[in-house]
C-alpha cells in the first residue's frame, strides 16, 4: 500500500465550528497520520522527512525509459494501458513514510481520526489544497473518487467491499464507514484512495465533448499533484514539468521531494533497444532485470570512466516479499489435481539454469512472502499451530508433516531422479506415458498447455521448462505477447499458464482476499489469476486480516503461506532480494537511502538545475 503524510491545521476551537456536533466528541483525537502498527515515528510539528534533502534545488530534467505503451490517463479503471508516472499529476489523501514500513502521514487530508473499534474512519482536508485550475479540493471530490473507483475497477470494487460508504460530514470533511470492526488496514487504505478531480470529469473538453470517467482518455488529465502533462505523443512519449503554482510545495510531507523540473518517459517495444538507448545517453537510469546484461555488458566506455554509475542497493525490498513463478489456472480441469501441480515443479530445473545463465545471481522463490519475516519454515509450532489445527480437515496433512521444500537439480543424477518423481505423481493422478506423450488414462486426452509471457526475456526460463516436461510427455508450449494482450488475457483468465507474481508488505491484509480468497476467483479482473477459490484459505485470510496482535498477524500469515505452498498453485521461480541500478553521473541522493526506498526519482535532484 502506498502512504502519504499531513499536518494539524486547525485548532480545537475551530473545529466546533466548523464541525457538526456529532464529530465534537472525538475532535481531539484527530492525528497527523496512521501507523497500521506500532506508533508514528514523526510527530506534530515535524519540519521535514529525516532521510530528505531539505535544500535539494528545483531544476534539470530526467529521461526515463518504459518497456510497452501506453492509451489512458484515467487511474481509477482497469483496462488500457495506464501511462506511468500519473502518481505526479495526481494525489492521494495521505502520503507514506519511507522509512517506516506502515506509516502514512497527511497530504490532502491535514487529519485523520477513527474510533477504537475501527469502523470508519474520516479525513479532514487541507484548507489550502487545490486543483490545478485554482479550484479547492473538496469532500464532493473524494466521494466521486471512491465511487468512480468502485464501479469502474471490479479489483477496487473487491478491496473496498468492506467499505459502506463515503458521505460529507463537516465542511472539509469526509468519513468512509465500515461494515465490519477490528480491521485495522481499512483506514490506511481509504488514505491511500487517489483523488480526481470531480469537476473536471464532469465537464467537457477543448472540442465540448463531455467527459467520461468510465472511459479511457488521452486528453492529458489535470490533477492536485507537482506535475502537469506537458507534452504526449500517444504511446510513445510523455513530458512532466514541474508545477510553479502547486499548493503544497511547502508540506513538512513534500520538502526534498519533487526536485525535477521535467521528467519524459521514452516507451520501448524490446528491452535490447531499451538498454541501447540508455548506453547512448538518451536514457538516465536503468533498473537492471537481467543477471547475463549486468554482468557481462557493462564495459562501454561511459561505464569505465565513470559517467555511468551502478549500485545494488537492498532498501526497495526491506519491506516487501515475493511470490514469482508460472502460475496454474485452476479453472482449467487439468490444474486441479494437487498432484499434477507439484509435479511439473520437479521438472523446473533451477539450478542448472542459475549456472548457465543466471551467474548465480539469483535465489529460489520458496514462499508467498519470500524475503520476509513472515516466510514460513520448517514445520508449524505455537501459535501457527492452533491456527492450523483450527482448519486441519481442510488442508493437506502434508503441511503438519513436511516443510516445504523445491525440487534441487543442478545435476543430472538430481534431473532424472525429479523427473520420475514428476511421472510418479501423473501416475497417481491417473496420467501414463503413451507412445510418448503423457495421457489421461480414462480419456486418453494429451497433457498440453500454453504458457504465456509478457517479455521475450522469460523465454530462456520457459523454454528449457517447456523442454524438461517434454522429456515425460507432457507438452507444453511457450507464447510471448504484448503488454496489452497480456493484461487482458491475465484479468479475462484467458490463460493456461502465465508468468507473473505477487508483491506483499510487510503488513498483508485486504489484499490476500483478493490474491487467494473464493470471492475474487469468481470476480474477473482481479489478482486471483490462480482461480484459487478454498474454505481454509478462506478462513485463513480472515485470520490475517482480523489478527490484533503482531504475534497473531505473523503466525496466521504463516499458516496461510504454508498452506498455499502445500497446494502447489504455481512453480516457483526465482528473485534477487536487491536492485541493480545504473545511472548517468547527472544526478545527486541523500547519502543514506530512507529504510525501505532508494527514493528515485522523488527525492533525488539534478547536478545541474
Amino acid at each position: 500500500m502506498v502512504r502519504k503524510p499531513r499536518q494539524l491545521m486547525f485548532a480545537l476551537a475551530a473545529l466546533s465550528v466548523l464541525l457538526p456536533t456529532a464529530n465534537m466528541a472525538r475532535a481531539a483525537d484527530w492525528d497527523i497520520g496512521i501507523a497500521t502498527i506500532g506508533e508514528l515515528k514523526y510527530k506534530p510539528g515535524f519540519v521535514h522527512f529525516d532521510y530528505v534533502n531539505p535544500k535539494a534545488p528545483k531544476g534539470g530534467s530526467v529521461n526515463l525509459s518504459e518497456l510497452g505503451t501506453f492509451d489512458t490517463f484515467n487511474p481509477l479503471l482497469n483496462k488500457g494501458n495506464l501511462a506511468t508516472g500519473l502518481g505526479l499529476v495526481f494525489e492521494p489523501l495521505m502520503k507514506r513514510s519511507l522509512d517506516e514500513p506502515f506509516s502514512n502521514y497527511g497530504l490532502l487530508a491535514e487529519a485523520v481520526s477513527h474510533p477504537e473499534d475501527f469502523s470508519s474512519v474520516s479525513f479532514r482536508l487541507n484548507p489550502k489544497a487545490t486543483w490545478a485550475d485554482g479550484k479547492p479540493v473538496t469532500p464532493e471530490d473524494v466521494i466521486f473518487s471512491f465511487n468512480a473507483a468502485k464501479e469502474h475497477d471490479q479489483s477496487k470494487y473487491f478491496y473496498y467491499q468492506h467499505v459502506t460508504g463515503a458521505e460529507k460530514t463537516g465542511e472539509r470533511e469526509i468519513t468512509f464507514k465500515f461494515d465490519l470492526k477490528g480491521n485495522r488496514e481499512l483506514p490506511n487504505i481509504m488514505g491511500d484512495l487517489l483523488i480526481l478531480p470531480k469537476h473536471w470529469w464532469e465537464g467537457t473538453d477543448a472540442q465540448g465533448k463531455k467527459r467520461d470517467i468510465a472511459a479511457t482518455t488521452l486528453e492529458p488529465v489535470m490533477g492536485s499533484g507537482p506535475y502537469k502533462i506537458t507534452a504526449v505523443n500517444a504511446g510513445a512519449t510523455l513530458r512532466y514539468e514541474l508545477r510553479d503554482d502547486y499548493w503544497g510545495r511547502d508540506l513538512n510531507v513534500n520538502i526534498g521531494y519533487n526536485n525535477f523540473r521535467t521528467l519524459t518517459y521514452t516507451y520501448f517495444s524490446d528491452r535490447n533497444v531499451e538498454f541501447e538507448a540508455f548506453r547512448g545517453g538518451s536514457v538516465d537510469f536503468w533498473d537492471e532485470n537481467e543477471a547475463k546484461r549486468w554482468a557481462t555488458q557493462y564495459d562501454f566506455p561511459a561505464v569505465t570512466d565513470g559517467r555511468i554509475k551502478r549500485e545494488t542497493p537492498d532498501n526497495d525490498y526491506r519491506n516487501s516479499g515475493v511470490m514469482v513463478g508460472f502460475i496454474l489456472n485452476l479453472r482449467k480441469e487439468k490444474f486441479k489435481d494437487d498432484r499434477v501441480r507439484e509435479a511439473l515443479n520437479y521438472a523446473f530445473d533451477f539450478e542448472e539454469l542459475n549456472r548457465t545463465i543466471f551467474f548465480q545471481q539469483y535465489k529460489r522463490v520458496n514462499s508467498y512472502f519470500y524475503g520476509t519475516e513472515l516466510a514460513s519454515s520448517g514445520l508449524p509450532q505455537g501459535k501457527e499451530l492452533e491456527i492450523l489445527n483450527e482448519v486441519k480437515d481442510k488442508v493437506p496433512q502434508t503441511v503438519f508433516t513436511e516443510e516445504y521444500k523445491n525440487p534441487v537439480g543442478g545435476d543430472p543424477k538430481k534431473f532424472r531422479e525429479n523427473l520420475r518423481q514428476a511421472v510418479n505423481l501423473f501416475k497417481q493422478a491417473g496420467y501414463e506415458i503413451r507412445g510418448g506423450k503423457m495421457v489421461n488414462t480414462k480419456t486418453g486426452e494429451p497433457f498440453a498447455f500454453e504458457i504465456m509471457l509478457n517479455t521475450p526475456i522469460i523465454e530462456r526460463v520457459a523454454l528449457p521448462f517447456a523442454a524438461n516436461l517434454k522429456r515425460i510427455g507432457v507438452s507444453a508450449t511457450v507464447r510471448s505477447v504484448d503488454s496489452s494482450q497480456f493484461q487482458e488475457r491475465a484479468l479475462n483468465r484467458d490463460f493456461d499458464v502465465l508468468y507473473s507474481g505477487w508483491g506483499q508488505s510487510l503488513n498483508p491484509g485486504n489484499e490476500q482476499a483478493e490474491y487467494w480468497g473464493s470471492k475474487s476467483a469468481a470476480t474477473p479482473r482481479t489478482q486471483n489469476y490462480a482461480g484459487i477459490s478454498d474454505p481454509a484459505i478462506d478462513q485463513l485470510i480472515q485470520k490475517v486480516i482480523f489478527a490484533d496482535t503482531i504475534e497473531t498477524q505473523h503466525a496466521a500469515v504463516k499458516a496461510l503461506d504454508r498452506v498455499l505452498l502445500h497446494h502447489h498453485f504455481v512453480v516457483p521461480s526465482y528473485t534477487l532480494r536487491n536492485s541493480r541500478l545504473a545511472y548517468w553521473d547527472k544526478f545527486e541522493h541523500p547519502a543514506d537511502y530512507p529504510t525501505y526506498s532508494t527514493g528515485f526519482p522523488s527525492i533525488w535532484w539534478s547536478k545541474a538545475p
